[in-house]
């Protein structure tokens, strides 16, 4: 049986960017509906015992899985979510900025171009800083559900866009909270570990 694993934080902890109210339905609601919904559709099937990750690289792309899909994905994603934010965040460490430099030529232009990947997804998805295997970062937006765990790249980071994120503290104005995250929130150390994990260090 699949668990909504705990916040890397308190609900308030993100304030006065991402409010405590915003985590209760987000993550107490949303997330956790994810989970059930899982649950329900994976129980009594070999499914059931599998990871997460394995459920959703074994139903990418089949239509009568697409539930399980969905949920599983989603479920990772926002976990990964949670985990790309933190209340007290760090620069990028000396080995990523030179990363991030030489992939978008300086952390300002990163940001700009990760900010214009998030506004650019239509409805609802995610915004990605990913590598490659060879360490090379690139910035992937997805839709709905997907997730780059199907792709030949490894996520550092994300930005939920889907409006449940942030409709309760910024309404429709996506940009202010994709602002707030990368201004204020962003997890560099949980990007440096993922980003050694990669490289195979």
């Amino acid at each position: 049986m699949f668990k909504l694993d705990p916040l890397p934080y308190a609900k308030n902890a993100l304030e006065p960017y991402i409010s405590e109210r915003t985590l209760e339905f987000h993550y107490g609601k949303h997330h956790q509906a994810y989970v059930t919904n899982l649950n329900n559709l994976t129980e009594g099937t070999p499914l059931e015992t599998e990871s997460l990750e394995d459920i959703i690289r074994s139903t990418y792309n089949l239509p009568e899985k697409q539930g399980i899909f969905n949920n599983a994905a989603q479920v990772w994603n926002h976990t990964f979510y949670w985990n790309s934010l933190t209340p007290t965040p760090k620069s990028p460490s000396e080995e990523l900025n030179i990363a991030i430099t030489n992939a978008f030529g300086s952390f300002e232009e990163f940001k700009d171009a990760f900010k214009k990947a998030a506004l650019a997804q239509f409805g609802s998805g995610w915004a990605w800083l990913v590598t490659n295997k060879a360490g090379v970062l690139q910035i992937l937006k997805t839709g709905n559900a997907d997730t780059p765990l199907t792709s030949e790249f490894t996520p550092l980071l994300t930005c939920d866009v889907w409006e449940h994120a942030y409709y309760l503290d910024y309404q429709n104005q996506r940009a202010l909270y994709i602002d707030a995250c990368m201004l204020h929130l962003l997890n560099w150390d949980f990007a440096e570990i993922n980003y050694k994990k990669a490289l195979g260090n």
